[in-house]
């Protein structure tokens, strides 16, 4: 006797509803989202992936120059934030990577590859208090290397104070530019909002209101050395980046106080003058969130003297765009909450009062330097072409 297709249908539904009932829903693995690039060391021959994740599970991630992703790289134990580094591609090859850590995993990205004649540079800045987009006119240059010049968060606190291990903030800022950071690593450097763990207050409180080592910050973004300053070279086309932690000097000695010491003595001053020396490479760049001009007056004149050892110096300390000249060395402010009201560097040669970015383009054979000081719509505000620095003598030559 035939079984009517219907009760046939009927009773295949029914038993698959009673196996439903009976088994755990199949859902899918959730995402990481969440991802940054930096580099740990002070070449670019190794990226450390970064993410925030589930706490337990092990970090693994999956990377090689397909999306095969043939290689693998295990990370330490568990934690929120993960960190695991992995060689990065030759020039003219492309790096694919993809996370996995617990029961979660992420999309498979690529890294922006690098290039064997030329390598690009934006330094942008003020992220915390960018009025509009920023990030879409950054990645039109297809940067290898993004760096900053402070103050990527508002602070650390939303009003009330925070431990200094809250990174909440950073993780907010990520999420503003979520492509370009899991395409391009990112090497930051402190401006005073960047450890703010309470709010700053018309007067100087009784507690300090910046945590000087900045645990946050450092806890989120791996970065070379000591992190609170570092260097970064690129051998391939003569280049060391330096970047200070100079941010408020006027509040130093107070509970305002935002940054390390900068006198002969101190920590900074010292590496600064050794390194400043003894680089040899064409092109040198120094970048702070201290106005150019204090800066170059510190310690009697000893900084603004160092600073002349190098080709150029970024900041990010007010919101505006400038160029100031002294001799051969330029030096920039940049910020993409450029809506203030210009006070202009003693050695202003271009001023504007625009968001805008720095994009350096650095080039082989011969060894040159483009500088070009952006606004968002991607229209060049300001260009320079730098030569080889001449190399200062070496202590006791």
């Amino acid at each position: 006797m035939s079984v009517p297709r219907n009760l046939i249908l009927a009773l295949a539904l029914t038993l698959a509803a009673a196996a439903a009932a009976e088994s755990p829903a199949l859902t899918e693995n959730p995402a990481i989202e969440r991802i940054w690039l930096t580099h740990q060391t002070h070449a670019p021959d190794r990226i450390v992936v970064s993410w925030e994740g589930p706490a337990e599970g092990t970090a693994v991630v999956e990377f090689g120059n397909d999306t095969a992703l043939a290689q693998r790289k295990t990370g330490p134990g568990s934690g929120g934030i993960r960190h695991v580094e992995i060689p990065a591609a030759p020039p003219g090859e492309s790096l694919y990577y993809r996370i996995r850590c617990g029961e979660s995993v992420s999309g498979v990205h690529r890294v922006i590859a690098r290039e064997e004649d030329e390598v690009r540079v934006a330094v942008i800045a003020d992220t915390g208090f960018a009025e509009r987009p920023w990030a879409d006119a950054v990645a039109r240059e297809r940067p290898h290397l993004l760096l900053s010049a402070g103050d990527h968060v508002e602070a650390l606190h939303r009003g009330k104070p925070v431990a200094p291990e809250d990174t909440s903030a950073f993780g907010r800022f990520v999420d503003q530019a979520p492509q370009l950071f899991r395409a391009t690593p990112w090497m930051p450097l402190l401006g005073n909002h960047d450890r703010e763990i309470r709010p700053r207050g018309a007067r100087p409180p009784a507690d300090a209101v910046y945590d000087i080592e900045a645990t946050a910050f450092r806890a989120f973004f791996a970065l070379p050395g000591e992190e609170w300053h570092w260097h970064f070279d690129i051998p391939a086309f003569g280049v060391r980046f330096l970047a200070l932690d100079l941010s408020h000097l006027t509040d130093m000695g107070t509970t305002w106080q935002s940054c390390h010491p900068y006198d002969r003595q101190s920590v900074q001053f010292q590496w600064y003058r050794r390194i400043s020396e003894q680089s040899r490479q064409p092109f040198l760049v120094t970048l702070y969130n201290e106005q150019n001009a204090r800066v170059r007056g510190l310690e009697g004149g000893d900084w603004g003297r160092m600073l002349l050892r190098g080709s150029l110096a970024i900041t990010g300390y007010g919101y505006f765009a400038e160029r100031a000249q002294v001799g051969p060395v330029a030096f920039y402010n940049t910020s993409v909450n450029g809506l203030e009201t210009p006070y202009p560097d003693p050695k202003s040669e271009l001023l504007r009062r625009e968001d805008s970015f720095v994009l350096l383009t650095f080039r082989k054979s011969p060894e040159r330097l483009r500088v070009q000081l952006k606004n968002l719509s991607g229209a060049t505000l300001d260009e320079q072409h730098f030569s080889p620095r001449p190399l200062p003598e070496k202590p006791g030559e």
